[in-house]
């Protein structure tokens, strides 16, 4: 029976200090799994200036650069460079035990997964390994945000874990993107899109060695990785959007029809600035809306909403904002007439001014969200 083969991948750049703790262990792990895998032990670097490569060489791993910048670029190259059918990687830096490794390895392979997630939720997370921000409030909240859009059966327990375990061949089919600290995010979304089988071990953390800079920049990572996962969820913006502009149009309908201020619960409704609260939250909606348009220009899964308007035909969706632009200038001239009557004074018709200036700006940015999708998608 043939041995599986397994590639560990550590991306590098300029970690003299930390990388001999790394490879020593590594070294440990070949040495005693060498009857069960063949194992091979590779460093991506990402143009290292200080003795990282030689400091790698020394301990018989093999060094591949990875010419583009950033975390995940140099993972990328690492993978799609290793020579093994299952690839764990994890930091130069030591905060991870690679000594926990075999762990993973060893239910990826009996449990038939896809990918295997060190989760140090479930583990040990040493005093100063990780800071109360990160731990307690960035963490838990892209767990619940990637699990709130993608997650179906699979749960993500500790999205920002860098100890992870997976097949080769499924990480291919997923093609990652992302160049930066994102591509954390974006391999678990793209593992949950294809629905692959996943599952999590427990597994420790440590704290930063004395003198080491770390490369994560808190808010800037952390932007990143919302972004990243916001770019693959077209569908929460469609959803909440068209909930909030219907909704409020409703309400904006309502008060229009009813003419009236009507107290419910001790708040008074419909009224003039009622509508106004309501004109503005449903443009509000059509607006997170359109940002869901944009965004689905990219995505290969949408919905047939936003399919349907992609695909339009260039004569169809010049007649529509023809159309669209037509009730504007109707409606503008309306305006513009009953103003007239008051000799340009005043105007004594609110609702109907609210409604109408509503409805304009609609199609107004309906038709430029349109067009605006169009000329992206044509990129």
């Amino acid at each position: 029976m043939k041995k599986p083969t397994i590639s560990f991948v550590i991306p590098c750049l300029n970690e003299e200090k930390t990388l001999p703790y790394v490879l020593e262990k590594l070294t440990q792990v070949k040495r005693d799994f060498s009857k069960l895998y063949e194992i091979e032990i590779l460093v991506s670097d990402n143009g290292s200036t200080d003795r990282s490569i030689q400091i790698s060489k020394k301990f018989g791993a093999r060094v591949t650069p990875a010419k583009e910048r950033g975390y995940g670029a140099a993972l990328d190259s690492g993978i799609k460079n290793a020579k093994g059918d299952i690839i764990v990687f994890a930091d130069a830096d030591d905060t991870y035990d690679f000594l926990e490794a075999p762990a993973l390895i060893k239910r990826l392979i009996e449990g038939d997964f896809d990918m295997v997630i060190g989760s140090r939720l479930d583990g040990t997370v040493h005093k100063g390994a990780m800071p109360f921000l990160h731990r307690y409030l960035g963490t838990p909240v892209i767990n619940w945000i990637i699990n709130l859009l993608y997650a179906k059966k699979n749960k993500i327990r500790d999205s920002n874990s860098g100890f992870r375990c997976f097949r080769k061949d499924q990480y291919l089919k997923w093609d990652i993107k992302s160049k930066g600290m994102e591509f954390a995010s974006e391999l678990l979304i793209k593992a949950l899109v294809h629905e692959a089988k996943m599952d999590h071990v427990p597994v420790s953390l440590y704290p930063d060695k004395e003198g080491r800079i770390p490369h994560l920049k808190t808010w800037r990572d952390g932007m990143r990785h919302l972004l990243r996962i916001l770019f693959y969820g077209p569908h929460l913006f469609e959803r909440i959007g068209l909930a909030f502009f219907l909704f409020f149009w409703l309400q904006l309908c309502i008060g229009f029809y009813i003419g009236r201020v009507v107290g419910i619960g001790g708040v008074n409704l419909y009224g003039i600035h009622s509508m106004v609260f309501f004109s503005f939250l449903s443009i509000l909606g059509l607006s997170l809306w359109g940002t869901g348009l944009l965004i689905a220009t990219k995505q290969p899964r949408i919905s047939k909403t936003y399919q349907y308007i992609l695909n339009l035909e260039e004569d169809r969706l010049f007649f529509v904002i023809i159309s669209g632009l037509g009730v504007i200038t109707i409606t503008l001239f309306w305006l513009f007439l009953q103003w007239q009557k008051s000799d340009f004074l005043f105007i004594n018709f609110e609702r109907e001014f609210i409604v109408t200036t509503n409805l304009s700006l609609t199609l107004l940015i309906f038709g430029l969200q349109a067009v605006t999708a169009h000329i992206i998608k044509r990129e």
